[in-house]
């Protein structure tokens, strides 16, 4: 169990030599589920317990982004880790097609509307990454933001998103200096595995809900999507900001790491309750000896 919860063979820190293919989509050395669910309880119960300290002293938020390729579990991973934690004190913000008012202001305008207040946990489910992800892709896709000078995919050239990733990497470096702390993870999914759960929603329907079938066409792009991730995390993947290259085949494997990961970023940020004044406590006392007259 030791080697699961290594984390540093996950976060990627410094991204000039990353290479996604160096990254499996299993762990290598198998461990139970059974494990691996009692590890993901134990770090949920850290977790809840540091929960309220973090709102109570409403100094430090955590916010946790979660990008990946479809059918990869990035929903699964975020009720099964934050499953018990106050309600009050988290957020989750799924983030789909933009909105025309969206599309009116630049790319990262709505993912700043969305980030956690001092105290909360908020979660990302998918990001301001898809403006480097499926934008990559799909070039196209940028004609209708009404950008200057992209009139067409021939417009998009290497020094667009050069100047993204700069944008990117500034917007995490001054909101990770206002106290929020930042986890980026990529649930790493292989492209079998993906194919036997596209199959796996289409053949239950319980889970017809789920599948989409532009998703399976999107398949014929995997490479260049596999590209467009590599180039992303070299490029935005820092000290303040890390990304976790996480395997994603096993969903059991890819819950306890996460787990672990947030467990372990919450207690570097120690929160503590707030502690009282002299004067708070004597109003206390007061207040205390006011309710046993009645």
């Amino acid at each position: 169990m030791k080697d699961l919860f290594d984390t540093d063979r996950f976060r990627v820190m410094h991204g000039k030599h990353f290479k996604l293919k160096d990254h499996s989509t299993m762990l290598r050395k198998p461990i139970p589920e059974k494990a691996l669910r009692k590890a993901l309880d134990d770090d949920r119960a850290h977790i809840v317990q540091l929960q309220p300290k973090l709102f109570a002293e409403k100094k430090q938020s955590l916010l946790l982004i979660v990008q990946a390729m479809d059918a990869a579990g990035k929903d699964s991973v975020v009720s099964h880790v934050l499953s018990g934690v106050n309600p009050q004190g988290c957020s989750v913000t799924s983030f789909k097609l933009p909105s025309s008012e969206e599309r009116a202001h630049d790319f990262l305008w709505r993912h700043e509307n969305a980030l956690p207040e001092r105290g909360m946990i908020a979660v990302h489910n998918r990001s301001h990454y898809e403006e480097v992800l499926v934008v990559k892709v799909h070039p196209e896709y940028l004609v209708a933001q009404n950008i200057p000078g992209i009139s067409g995919p021939k417009d998009v050239t290497g020094k667009f998103w050069k100047h993204r990733y700069e944008s990117i990497r500034a917007w995490e470096e001054h909101v990770s200096r206002q106290g929020t702390a930042i986890v980026k993870v990529f649930l790493n999914v292989g492209l079998d595995k993906q194919k036997e759960r596209f199959l796996d929603r289409i053949n239950d329907p319980a889970k017809n809900w789920k599948f989409n079938a532009a998703d399976a066409g999107e398949r014929a792009h995997w490479g260049e999507y596999q590209r467009a991730y590599q180039d992303a995390i070299r490029a935005t993947a820092s000290e303040h900001a890390p990304w976790y290259v996480v395997p994603a085949d096993d969903q059991w494997q890819s819950r306890a790491i996460v787990g672990h990961i947030v467990r372990e970023r919450l207690a570097e940020m120690d929160p503590r309750f707030p502690k009282m004044s002299a004067k708070a406590h004597a109003e206390f006392a007061m207040a205390k000896k006011a309710l046993m007259a009645q």
